[in-house]
């Protein structure tokens, strides 16, 4: 099993709203070079920090969420908790990075 989920439309309130843990939200894209490196490292947090949820958004395929969270470049991170966004970073970053924004 997975520690990442696939965020859509359709679940992002049981997923992400009402996720008892803090949610960690990967904006990505296949055609994005700096997405396909940084995946790597957002799985391995996601396996590594089961306290935390780990879930991916398609830039292409869920495009409303895109809008609703205002993201313009790729791959952007998001870490939330109850339902409120904490901080986000835009860009390919460290996974020390990665680690630093879900300690908040």
């Amino acid at each position: 099993m997975s520690a990442v989920t696939v965020i859509t439309k359709e679940n992002y309130t049981d997923e992400v709203m009402n996720s008892v843990k803090p949610v960690l939200l990967d904006f990505w894209s296949e055609r994005c070079s700096y997405c396909r490196a940084l995946a790597p490292l957002v799985d391995e947090v996601a396996e590594k920090t089961p306290s935390v949820k780990v879930g991916k958004i398609s830039f292409d395929d869920q495009r409303g969420l895109v809008e609703q969270f205002g993201v313009r470049s790729l791959p952007t991170l998001i870490f939330m908790k109850n339902g409120k966004e904490l901080c986000r970073s835009v860009g390919l970053v460290s996974k020390e990075k990665i680690q630093e924004l879900i300690r908040l």
